[in-house]
């Protein structure tokens, strides 16, 4: 095959009128004579432009425009053979021994499923008719649509769960482990509030109880006596031996130090609080672990879907150079560059294989699902979200957070609770500690085996003492380890309030130099498919070799890969800003949603 012939060829795509190979003939198609004679490989150039000439002169004189379809493997032919012969007054191709005929195509055309291939993207002619002998065709050219955005990605496996953003958030509840655990810590803490509320109400205490002793015994005058006696005790109460008080089990009985009945329910309920305020905060912080993971793997699979289209234009590319290589007109070389590049890109969406598998179980990992399902994001495409616009007064944000992060509320319920603490330990010196005991049932005994004079019995004991530990040496240490806890607690409030400033300033310069990158990748996006549109079209013009695009090809690839990057890393920077906001935004505030 000659250079000048291949060169013919790739130009037929804008200099052949509107025909295409069909099943059917149009209605409102165009009738020419047939064809004198088939059209053999080695003189296709001159013989089409005959045939081409026969079909301007009849059909009164119809003006057809060139056909949007183009085969992507034979690099080629602008036709395709039909199985069909051909009536004998329609006209026919014959190409590399294939006879196809030729027929103007209708203004429905049907757009390819998935098309990624080289000429999907190009601009693609469509047919039009303009003769007044010829009703039904449109006036103007219909678009037609080559690109299919449905996710038929091959590395997608059969069973998958399709997921949004809002469905993903929608799972973190109480029933996620990291959230459940902490909402239950609290209810733990809480529990111990109500349990410090009623520290200095009695508990109750009911049984019997049966004493027997044989044996010498002092009595109370200092005597030496042999006794053998037992005792029998019942009700409100247990435990009485002799002439003794019930102070073993007594029946109602409170037990407490006055400053716990007095510190202990301040200290506790500061205490809920903190638990509280984490419990929330760990529920933003698996929001934001939910959010940034599904836009990862919305980033994988876009990711893979420009790899994918990108192979599509190397391998158009490459059966091309092969196609020059073997013809002479082109270097082997080239060839091999063009296989080696396919190569490369194969690679690379093996890689983009593995990032989609790996975002999917990150996901199912943030969300608390089975890590054997496969997630498929239901969105088309990465799109710029506008939580927060750029350029926002950082002083005003950092406000806002210091008032809204849960993380700041809990370290001031910690130092709440500490300096409570604190002062427990400062008054204790200087309130009782408290024993009431009141019992009340039946008791009996006598001596050997008699168990004689059962009856009924009272008894009620009150003590109230003060305590001064280790000759006041203990007191000083309680209060010196106490007044420590507080200042640990509030230079950890310090810190936090330090951090919370921190992220919210550089998550708010993250969306503003991000945004920045959005344009400018944008931008370079535009300047790119310039460049691979006006390589090809000097492909196509015969004014260069095919290894020329692979350049524009690459550049385009890199352009999308880092607008995709910049995209996800803008929206990552939006939800990490309100994350450090302590999640403010509340439902329809975005100016784009996923």
């Amino acid at each position: 095959m000659s250079r000048s012939l291949l060169y013919t060829l790739i130009a037929l795509s804008s200099t052949v009128p509107a025909i295409g190979c069909v099943g059917q003939m149009n209605q409102a198609s165009v009738q020419s004579p047939p064809s004198s004679s088939a059209v053999t490989a080695s003189s296709v150039a001159l013989d089409l432009g005959a045939e081409i000439a026969r079909e301007k002169s009849s059909a009164d004189e119809s003006k057809i425009r060139p056909v949007a379809h183009r085969d992507p493997v034979a690099h080629r032919d602008v036709v395709q053979p039909i199985a069909d012969q051909a009536p004998a007054n329609e006209p026919v191709l014959t190409l590399d021994g294939k006879r196809d005929r030729l027929q103007p195509l209708e203004e429905k055309a049907v757009a390819s499923n998935s098309d990624h291939s080289l000429a999907a993207y190009e601009s693609a002619p469509v047919l039009e008719v303009q003769e007044s002998g010829l009703e039904g065709l449109p006036p103007e050219p219909v678009v037609v649509d080559s690109m299919d955005h449905s996710t038929d990605l091959a590395m997608v496996p059969p069973h998958t769960v399709q997921m949004n953003l809002p469905t993903a958030l929608a799972m973190i509840d109480s029933q996620h482990p990291a959230v459940g655990l902490a909402q239950w810590r609290t209810r733990e803490a809480y529990a111990a509030l109500d349990q410090a509320n009623v520290l200095w109400l009695p508990s109750i205490q009911a049984g019997f109880s049966f004493h027997r002793h044989d044996g010498n015994y002092q009595s109370s005058s200092g005597d030496i006596v042999d006794v053998n006696r037992n005792s029998f005790q019942y009700g409100l109460g247990a435990g009485a031996t002799g002439a003794g008080t019930t102070n073993t089990r007594p029946g109602l009985v409170a037990q407490f130090h006055m400053a716990d009945a007095i510190f202990q329910p301040k200290i506790a309920e500061k205490t809920a609080w903190a638990r509280g305020h984490a419990a929330s905060s760990v529920l933003n912080q698996q929001l934001l672990q939910a959010a940034t993971a599904y836009t990862e793997l919305l980033e994988a699979y876009q990711d893979a879907r420009v790899l994918e289209e990108s192979r599509e234009r190397v391998r158009e590319l490459a059966g091309i150079t092969s196609d020059f290589a073997a013809a002479g007109q082109g270097m082997l070389a080239d060839a091999d560059r063009m296989q080696t590049e396919l190569r490369l890109i194969d690679s690379r969406l093996v890689g983009g294989q593995e990032r989609v598998a790996v975002a999917s179980a990150r996901l199912a990992q943030a969300i608390s699902m089975h890590s054997g399902e496969t997630l498929l994001p239901m969105d088309i495409t990465v799109v710029p979200l506008e939580l927060m616009a750029a350029g926002a007064d950082k002083a005003s944000l950092i406000s806002t957070g210091l008032a809204s992060r849960p993380e700041l509320k809990e370290s001031q319920s910690l130092v709440a609770a500490a300096c409570e603490a604190y002062k427990r330990e400062k008054y204790a010196p200087f309130v009782p500690s408290v024993l009431l005991g009141y019992s009340t049932g039946g008791f009996g005994g006598g001596l050997g085996n008699d168990l004689n004079d059962v009856d009924g019995r009272y008894d009620f004991d009150a003590v109230v003492t003060w305590e001064l530990r280790n000759f006041g040496l203990g007191e000083r240490a309680a209060r010196n380890r106490t007044s420590a806890r507080v200042q640990q607690a509030r230079y950890e409030k310090l810190r936090v309030m330090d951090q919370v400033a921190a992220e919210i300033s550089e998550s708010a310069s993250q969306i503003e130099f991000r945004r920045q990158q959005v344009d400018l990748t944008q931008q370079a996006i535009a300047t790119a498919e310039r460049s691979y549109e006006s390589n090809l079209e000097r492909i196509k013009d015969g004014e260069g070799l095919p290894i020329e695009v692979l350049q524009a090809v690459q550049a385009l690839e890199s352009a999308r890969r880092a607008y995709l990057r910049a995209v996800t890393a803008y929206n990552q920077a939006q939800f990490r800003l309100q994350w450090a906001l302590g999640w403010p935004v509340g439902d329809g505030q975005a100016s784009m949603a996923y």
